[in-house]
């Protein structure tokens, strides 16, 4: 520190006590101002557990056989991954009339992005991805992939998803049967495909 940061005439004699005290003040205030802000800052970062839970899910898909589903978390939700079978896409569009919304038109930017408004409701038809949340109260569905009469389910069951909670309905594609308590098809999160083999969810700018 020098004479004129301590405000001393110039050639007049120094008071050291006076200038330790100066510092010392100087350097604890300094000091305290740290401490305060740091929590401030730490205030406006978010956890890392924050960021984790809004963070994009890769996943790796290489192992997946047709028929089988496998299941992720994203942002503290259940997401489904369907690989489907040829005989499962090809009555899709069997199922049209006894469906709410086939098409996917209600809340189209809610519950169907762009890329997913086909009758597959995909990217790519064998894949399936969905967020496994019934659309009424907030259930999880149960997978019924297997075909016909079953306790619950209509004596032409085509495969597909039932929620026990209320007996909602929902085909292999997510969309739900008409005169069920879900107003809404199943939602089909943000994807896209990083390779043959990775999905990435969370993130659509390649879509």
């Amino acid at each position: 520190m020098t004479q004129a940061s301590i405000n001393v005439p110039p050639g007049a004699p120094i008071d050291k006590d006076k200038r330790n005290w100066i510092v010392t003040t100087g350097v604890i205030g300094g000091a305290g101002v740290a401490a305060v802000a740091v929590p401030f800052v730490s205030t406006f970062q978010p956890s890392e557990r924050a960021k984790a839970a809004g963070a994009s899910v890769e996943v790796d898909i290489s192992a997946m056989k047709p028929g089988e589903k496998l299941t992720v978390e994203w942002r503290g939700k259940p997401v489904w991954i369907v690989r489907r079978t040829p005989e499962q896409l090809a009555g899709l569009a069997k199922l049209d009339p006894l469906l709410a919304d086939p098409k996917s038109q209600r809340k189209p930017g809610e519950l169907t992005p762009v890329y997913a408004r086909n009758e597959n409701r995909s990217i790519k038809p064998e894949y399936f991805v969905a967020v496994g949340i019934c659309t009424h109260l907030g259930c999880s569905p149960s997978d019924k992939f297997a075909t016909g009469a079953q306790p619950s389910l209509p004596d032409d069951w085509a495969g597909g998803f039932l929620c026990a909670c209320h007996g909602s309905t929902f085909d292999i594609a997510g969309r739900v049967y008409k005169n069920k308590p879900a107003p809404d098809n199943l939602e089909v999160p943000p994807h896209m495909y990083l390779s043959d083999a990775k999905l990435l969810i969370g993130e659509d700018k390649k879509a």
